[in-house]
């Protein structure tokens, strides 16, 4: 048990508004940017598929954020793995 009983409402609410930007940001960058070139504005507004209720496919350019989280998780799984090896550290 703490101490202090503030430090715990202080590290909870820092947990949630660390967590609430990353939402705004990650939003954002879902929301703003591509990866652009000559044909992105035709491939984001042509449907090359309809589904029912309405449903259409496009294909968009996939967003820059995402590109971002799924190379920093494969290259920080990547490390993770080495420095266990290396270190002898178990998992």
């Amino acid at each position: 048990m703490r101490f202090f009983d503030l430090l715990n409402f202080q590290h909870v609410m820092a947990y949630i508004f660390v967590g609430l930007l990353f939402l705004l940001v990650f939003g954002v960058g879902l929301a703003f940017a591509h990866f652009r070139d000559e044909h992105s504005e035709r491939r984001k507004n042509e449907i090359i598929g309809r589904f029912p209720e309405e449903i259409q496919d496009r294909d968009a350019p996939f967003p820059l954020i995402m590109t971002l989280i799924i190379a920093g998780t494969v290259i920080w799984g990547f490390f993770y793995i080495l420095m266990h090896g290396l270190l002898g550290v178990k998992i």
